[in-house]
């Protein structure tokens, strides 16, 4: 068993009766091939939760300064998380993220960027960009009252709310601005659609 199995079979254990967690859409989810996984982000509990909740093992893009922290930069690493400059365009990153598509793995993003505790923090094209460029599906995730697990352990509900898969048609190999924008704009709604529906 590796170490991401490990976390996730301890975690399923501790947070499923902490936090009342309940799972919908897991068959919507490809058991197979490269995919794009975008959720909202408004805890410090989202990326774990998600890892630990969605159906396939996910290699998240984080933050590169997370990375430099003892213990905790070695631990995310040890689970597939890779570090990503959100300073520049980390082409770098964006090549790793992409091999992993090809090689049939799952690649985690948070649009957003960061945690959007107010709820409104505008998301950015990253997601839809690697997805096109990958040319494979994206599945939307809402993770809906993590905000809320933290401070309020007792009562506290978490739905993990997934999406069905969706695929960018591009004018071209890639992308032009106006389409990452609309998709990206389609994402956000699809996600805000699925926690209000939740």
């Amino acid at each position: 068993m590796s170490l991401y199995e490990l976390t996730k079979a301890v975690l399923r254990v501790v947070t499923r009766p902490a936090f009342a967690v309940t799972v919908d859409g897991e068959d919507r989810v490809p058991r197979s091939g490269g995919l794009v996984v975008a959720a909202n982000h408004r805890s410090y509990l989202d990326p774990p939760l998600l890892g630990t909740w969605f159906p396939r093992t996910i290699h998240y893009m984080a933050k590169r300064e997370l990375f430099a922290i003892p213990i905790f930069g070695p631990l995310i690493a040890a689970v597939h998380a890779f570090p990503v400059d959100r300073e520049k365009s980390d082409l770098g990153s964006v090549r790793r993220a992409l091999r992993i598509i090809k090689d049939g793995g799952v690649v985690g993003i948070f649009p957003e960027g960061t945690r959007n505790i107010a709820g409104d923090a505008r998301a950015k094209g990253g997601a839809v960009l690697l997805a096109a460029l990958a040319r494979c599906p994206l599945i939307p995730v809402a993770l809906v009252g993590t905000q809320h697990a933290v401070r309020r352990l007792r009562g506290s509900r978490v739905r993990v709310v997934i999406g069905e898969p969706i695929a960018f048609q591009g004018s071209a190999n890639k992308p032009t601005k106006a389409e990452l924008t609309q998709w990206t704009d389609l994402v956000s709604k699809t996600i805000s659609g699925l926690a209000e529906g939740s």
